[in-house]
């Protein structure tokens, strides 16, 4: 078992582990309290931890203690993970580059274009010292629960994620296709992905009416990972429409009353593990074509011209074909003469740009997208 980033704080220690074995590989996996989904070091494959053989834990509320800081109606929690620490490609060493300059041109983006507060962006990102600030699933679920904490009428908030996804079978019958989508956390092979059932109920269902939240993930199988109950791709016809991707089991994936939109790519790979992109890329496509989208779209543009912005931009270069782009001013500082990596998209090791994906709008409400204007 890979020990990358077990060693880091931020967690709580752990008693009563078991073990099971990887549905793939057959490798024996150790199960923590709590979790329902471990990631096999192996493989890279995820396994469903049987309900039977979960562990619970103690009941204790959401702790976000150290995020404690000060709390505007604007709040961003920005995730960039390179896997430094342990290398997801099995005996490469290899790791993404992207990530960490994805948060930084992020919190750029929110701070000078949106007039988020410096002191209410939260990141979290493999390079930094402050075992608080490392992107282990324990940290990035405080900070999840930091985010929407005491949300209001009129918060805006952000989530955004840059790293690895993953799938795993779906066992409540809540999923359209019959698979969960999840995060890979930094030390996911100790603790496995965080699941889009736990996502949900932490940033989505808290929304209460007037509140907002904008998610931007840039990971492969991240099409539905906030588990929100309509979807909005282009069809063949060239114009965008929803589909209803409420659960066949009933249950609510909604808010409180609020809207959350997630801005994702869309992944129609069959492995059921991330595969690393380009290691030597130094940005993630879906991060690049959102953020060059919304510079170069007036304020106040519809989702409906933001989404095909991205799209062209995503397909003319900016996304593929192992391109620089340059991108002027603040914002954009660290995307200067960088390679935009697809992330997004499930990718050979011999051709990582053959699988260019299209950018995807979820949504926890049907709306019309060319007529309502995108307000951060």
């Amino acid at each position: 078992m890979s020990n990358f980033g077990g060693h880091f704080g931020g967690g709580r220690p752990h008693h009563g582990t078991s073990t099971m074995r990887c549905k793939y590989c057959r490798t024996t996996l150790t199960v923590i309290p709590g979790e329902r989904a471990i990631q096999c070091s192996n493989c890279g494959s995820v396994t469903r931890v049987r309900r039977a053989d979960r562990i619970p834990l103690p009941m204790m509320g959401p702790m976000t203690a150290p995020f404690q800081r000060a709390r505007g109606n604007k709040r961003a929690v920005l995730i960039g993970i390179t896997y430094a620490a342990g290398g997801m490609r099995r005996g490469s060493g290899g790791q993404l580059r992207g990530p960490i300059n994805d948060v930084k041109c992020m919190r750029n983006l929110l701070c000078h274009r949106f007039g988020f507060p410096s002191e209410c962006v939260i990141m979290l990102t493999d390079d930094q010292r402050d075992p608080f600030r490392l992107p282990t699933k324990d940290n990035i679920r405080m900070a999840m629960h930091w985010l929407v904490q005491g949300c209001s009428y009129g918060d805006s908030l952000v989530f955004h994620f840059s790293g690895l996804g993953a799938q795993v079978a779906d066992d409540d019958g809540d999923e359209v296709d019959g698979y969960d989508e999840a995060l890979c956390p930094m030390d996911a092979f100790q603790r496995g992905p965080i699941l889009d059932d736990e996502i949900n109920e932490t940033i989505v269902r808290p929304l209460v009416p007037g509140a907002r939240l904008h998610a931007v993930v840039d990971a492969c199988y991240s099409a539905t990972v906030l588990d929100l109950p309509f979807l909005c791709r282009v069809a063949r016809n060239g114009y965008w429409q929803w589909e209803d991707h409420r659960p066949p089991s009933g249950a609510w994936k909604g808010t409180s009353g609020g809207q959350a939109v997630l801005f994702s790519g869309y992944s129609d790979g069959k492995n059921n593990f991330a595969v690393m992109p380009d290691a030597v890329a130094s940005l993630g496509a879906m991060t690049h074509s959102f953020i060059k989208a919304v510079e170069c779209e007036p304020r106040g543009v519809t989702y409906g011209r933001l989404l095909s912005s991205m799209r062209t931009i995503m397909k003319s270069g900016g996304g593929g074909g192992g391109m620089g782009y340059d991108m002027q001013g603040p914002i954009g500082a660290p995307m200067q003469h960088h390679k935009v990596a697809n992330f997004s998209g499930v990718q050979s090791y011999s051709r990582p740009w053959a699988m260019l994906q299209e950018p995807n709008l979820s949504s926890s409400e049907m709306f019309d997208i060319y007529r309502k204007p995108f307000v951060l």
